[in-house]
């Protein structure tokens, strides 16, 4: 790696806090030369300061925002199969610790070392997410280390989402290796949950909910369940796992829900299980113009603040769902509302969801809140990485 190009912070750049571990140099704080500007997205280069001191080998794409990745702070590291293994079997250890069934997120990117990369494993498959150009140009690499590591025997590429299109990459999905015969079964929380590995949302299955689902099962006990934006019943099965009397899921797509119904059947509780295809908002409404009541309603909607930009909207739309949700909880019932949106802090999502709850004509006690799991490990500089947050309150009877 000693032949590899060298790129340059400028002078005012932040070397700082990169040496104490943020991982991505951002385009306005690199020399961009005509050198720097035609090298190949995903090239490897090693980074220096301002005044040519070595920081680290990074990987480069001159076309988006973020123009440098951290890979290794050591200048001399050679970025190869066996790199990349090391930094599976250093995640892998870790999810060995946290379950007894290979089902979890095994690389969540600059948090596990791999930036830009996502690796959810189900079983004897995998779903990769090449987000950013290294991984994409690097990927039959990637694949290889997670085939010796794992031993899984087939790995999906999910190529789709907001994330690739800022890197400058096409949408593809297909599988890479192996062999999927239709949706795959995942335990946990005592219920079975459907992941489309394929067709389905993200990679199939929202693994960093798996806490959020377990606490909100407990205040489900014998209770009526109402899950909005259900996916494929994440809370609404975990609930009917530990005794609710009923769940119902609300969702805007048909081939969700019908993965829902799949994973209460094969929970045994689909007796107990109910789903409503529409919009969530409209659902809301119609929902309490029948008088309907729960004891436990759960809100996990899509990120409304995916950005800087979107954040004011986002917070309104947070508001908004809490108004309409809170009049349906039963007195002395539960409200949990989540946020997946990492543009909205954990105060200013709490306070949206206070006020919707004000505006909902309800008073509730902040009883509880949740993060992702541990699989889903945040790197301490990147507040992007600690994304996901679930507040959950008791109204008053």
């Amino acid at each position: 790696m000693t032949d590899l190009p060298v790129i340059r912070l400028m002078p005012k750049a932040e070397a700082r806090a990169i040496r104490h571990g943020f991982p991505w140099v951002f385009a306005n704080e690199l020399v961009t030369d005509r050198r720097t500007r035609a090298l190949a997205p995903g090239t490897f280069a090693q980074l220096e300061d301002a005044e040519r001191r070595p920081m680290g080998v990074v990987t480069i794409n001159p076309g988006s925002k973020i123009i440098a990745r951290m890979l290794d702070r050591n200048p001399a590291t050679v970025i190869d199969h066996d790199w990349v293994a090391t930094r599976l079997r250093h995640a892998l250890a870790h999810r060995d610790r946290l379950h007894d069934a290979p089902f979890y997120r095994l690389i969540h990117a600059e948090a596990d070392g791999l930036p830009g990369v996502v690796i959810d494993r189900f079983g004897d498959a995998a779903v990769i997410q090449p987000n950013a150009a290294w991984a994409e140009t690097h990927l039959e690499m990637i694949a290889e280390a997670l085939q010796a590591v794992t031993g899984v025997t087939t790995i999906v590429k999910n190529g789709a989402g907001r994330a690739r299109v800022l890197e400058g990459l096409a949408e593809e999905t297909l599988v890479i290796c192996g062999a999927l015969d239709g949706p795959v079964p995942v335990p946990m929380n005592g219920a079975t949950y459907m992941a489309d590995l394929l067709g389905g949302q993200k990679t199939g299955l929202f693994f960093d909910q798996r806490p959020n689902h377990a606490f909100a099962a407990q205040l489900a006990q014998g209770g009526r369940v109402l899950d909005i934006f259900s996916h494929v019943g994440g809370f609404s099965l975990a609930a009917l796992a530990a005794g609710a009397d009923s769940a119902l899921a609300v969702d805007s797509s048909a081939p969700a829900l019908e993965l829902a119904r799949q994973g209460a059947e094969a929970s045994g509780s689909l007796a107990r299980f109910s789903t409503r295809q529409g919009d969530a908002f409209a659902t809301l409404e119609t929902l309490a113009q029948e008088g309907a009541q729960f004891d436990l309603v759960v809100c996990d909607p899509p990120a409304f603040a995916p950005n800087k930009d979107a954040l004011a909207a986002g917070l309104r739309a947070y508001e908004r769902i809490a108004r309409l949700a809170a009049p349906l909880v039963a007195p002395g019932g539960y409200l949990g509302l989540c946020s997946c949106s990492h543009a909205a802090d954990l105060s200013a999502f709490r306070n949206a969801c206070a006020r919707g709850i004000g505006r909902g004509g309800r008073r509730g006690q902040l009883i509880h809140t949740g993060f992702a799991g541990p699989d889903h490990p945040q790197l301490p500089q990147l507040a992007e990485s600690g994304y996901l947050k679930a507040v959950f309150f008791r109204l008053e009877a």
